[in-house]
């Protein structure tokens, strides 16, 4: 290997090193909208989960982590921090539609209308809400980094708006 080629490599250690000392947003946040998740999905099976998924709370990245105990909670809150406005702003926004869609999908659970039976209203919202965390995993992942797009999480929502009036 040549001089010039080490030398490349020494500086992409050198980038990796001073990149991984920055502040990290945490991904310990999303199990909040997990749990959710699991909520729904065992709700076809058991009426008695919907009064779990009632006293379920949306809180945001920024109290999750003030109240944590978890070592990562200082340095989350930092890296939240330094996130571009616009992009923290899509993040909170998609946080209000996963919310939104967990506070659609129980009162649905608990106020079954004619044709809509549990399976159906399961399927969707977690289908749907399994996308949106997704999307909220690949942000954190690339530590507000990448542009989640308001308009986009509107969208979904619509969409999810729209299975479940079926």
């Amino acid at each position: 290997m040549s001089v010039p080629a080490i030398k490349g490599l020494a500086g992409s250690a050198d980038a990796r090193m001073e990149t991984s000392q920055q502040p990290r947003l945490s991904t310990d946040f999303l199990n909040r909208y997990a749990e959710a998740l699991m909520l729904i999905e065992m709700a076809a099976v058991d009426d008695g989960i919907v009064d779990d998924l009632k006293a379920w709370r949306s809180i945001t990245y920024r109290e999750h982590f003030e109240v944590s105990g978890l070592r990562c909670a200082p340095a989350a809150l930092a890296a939240y921090d330094s996130v571009a406005p616009a992009r923290r702003a899509g993040f909170e926004e998609l946080c209000r539609a996963m919310a939104r869609l967990i506070s659609t999908a129980t009162a649905l659970l608990a106020d079954r209308r004619e044709g809509l039976d549990a399976a159906t209203i399961v399927d969707v919202a977690s289908e749907a809400l399994r996308r949106q965390i997704g999307r909220a995993t690949q942000f954190i992942n690339a530590n507000g980094a990448m542009d989640i797009g308001s308009i986009e999480s509107r969208a979904l929502q619509a969409e999810i708006d729209a299975l479940l009036v079926r």
